[in-house]
């Protein structure tokens, strides 16, 4: 029988020689991962079943994130529960503040996550390792204090929609484009407990942080995640991922020992399949208050902005860094503008600072914070207050997201970001 590349990941960490979705399984987990967030309920649930010692010290991964460096009492608590656990349980895979990154960046970076691999974290974004041919998804923390136990999860078993993009993207389009395109097509809700598959000459061609923008957002079209095979620019990723790890104590040695192959079957049964000509896609914005609000950035040219926000899971990785910077050298941010960058690793962080992009970027008027998630989902570094505009990298506009439930939030990739806060208004990168 055919099966997608999904399919076959679940098979074999599940030892079922066929599979059908809708089907409940149990399937053994290459990675777990919490934050500052959502451990502290897992290590609790943990705690309070009895178990002395957790499954396997090198496949959880605790990471401080969300509200680190911390910013209140409260979020210092949280980052706490972690640390001790960590030190308890000799998690090598613990990364604090000065060796953290944001979290879904700082993974695959760390060549923690693999092709092939089965992963669950608790947050929603985890999908965004389905980029690398990982099935990769969002669970609950009791979920995760499960896996804390015996490293072994339940899933349903998904349906697939395959998305092709064809053509050949035009100049200042890139993943956060693409996806947000396809949202835009199928809603918020159209993806809702699918995987979704993203094939096609476009994806031939896009790098691997583009990859990794469009796979992080299939949660916001309800996806389980969003996935793509493993080619030359997957492998070598992968391999330049390892080689700057090597030695380290938080590599992965190991992984699961059953080949798999990672590809679908040319025949294998997809719920839809939707194929788009891309040639003609202009950069795009999603405006207030869902994902799938999408506009193309020439019809927007009167919002006016009081933040611009650079960075997070989705678009804080060098090659985004970079296109900002690109427009924003020699260039000052609007009077009366807040510019926050936020690289979302340290590694990336010290590439800012040794290829000057930082200095371009303070010269400019902006912020360059250390790595943290911050105030995508409202945490810090760049609350909105009531009656504030902001256009952000991030993956979620729903209201209140970024603070006061009478602000708003666009979202758009780093070029129009850069362009816009320079001008002080949402506009296309050609309008500089």
């Amino acid at each position: 029988m055919p099966y997608t590349l999904s399919d076959k990941i679940l098979m074999a960490h599940s030892g079922k020689k066929d599979i059908r979705p809708g089907e409940f399984i149990e399937a053994e987990l290459d990675i777990a991962l919490g934050n500052d967030i959502t451990a502290p309920f897992a290590i609790e649930e943990f705690r309070r079943s009895g178990v002395k010692k957790v499954f396997n010290n090198k496949k959880i991964v605790l990471v401080p994130d969300h509200f680190a460096p911390a910013k209140d009492l409260k979020s210092a608590n949280q980052c706490k529960i972690l640390a001790d656990f960590a030190k308890d349980q000799n998690i090598l895979n613990y990364f604090e503040v000065g060796c953290m990154g944001i979290e879904h960046a700082l993974l695959p970076e760390k060549g923690l996550v693999f092709p092939g691999n089965l992963v669950i974290g608790a947050d929603s974004h985890t999908c965004t390792y389905g980029a690398l041919g990982c099935f990769a998804t969002g669970v609950g923390s009791t979920d995760l204090a499960r896996a804390f136990i015996d490293g072994k999860c339940w899933f349903k078993v998904p349906s697939t929609i395959k998305f092709v993009y064809k053509g050949k993207l035009n100049k200042w389009v890139g993943g956060k484009d693409l996806i947000l395109y396809t949202i835009g097509k199928i809603g918020v809700d159209g993806a809702i407990e699918k995987v979704m598959e993203f094939k096609g000459p476009v994806i031939d061609n896009l790098g691997m942080d583009g990859r990794f923008t469009m796979s992080n957002m299939a949660i916001e079209a309800g996806g389980i995640t969003g996935i793509i095979e493993p080619d030359e620019i997957t492998w070598e990723y992968v391999k330049q991922s390892h080689k700057s790890q090597a030695g380290h104590k938080s590599q992965v040695t190991s992984h699961k020992k059953e080949k798999i192959d990672l590809r679908s079957d040319k025949d294998a049964h997809y719920e839809k399949t939707y194929e788009w000509d891309v040639s003609k896609l202009e950069p795009l914005v999603a405006c207030p208050h869902l994902p799938s609000n999408v506009q193309p950035v020439s019809e927007l040219s009167g919002i006016t902005l009081d933040q611009v926000v650079i960075g997070s899971c989705t678009n804080g990785r060098i090659s985004d860094l970079r296109l900002a910077a690109k427009i924003l050298k020699g260039k000052k941010v609007k009077p009366g503008l807040r510019l926050i960058i936020i690289p979302a690793t340290q590694k990336i962080y010290l590439e800012c600072v040794k290829e000057g992009l930082a200095e371009i970027f303070v010269k400019a008027g902006g912020v360059f914070s250390t790595p943290t998630c911050g105030p995508c989902l409202g945490g810090h570094m760049g609350i909105l207050t009531e009656g504030e505009r902001c256009l952000a990298t991030t993956n979620r506009n729903f209201i209140g997201r970024m603070g006061s439930p009478k602000s708003e939030v666009y979202l758009a990739g780093p070029a129009v970001a850069a362009a816009s806060a320079v001008k002080g208004r949402i506009v296309h990168p050609e309008d500089l």
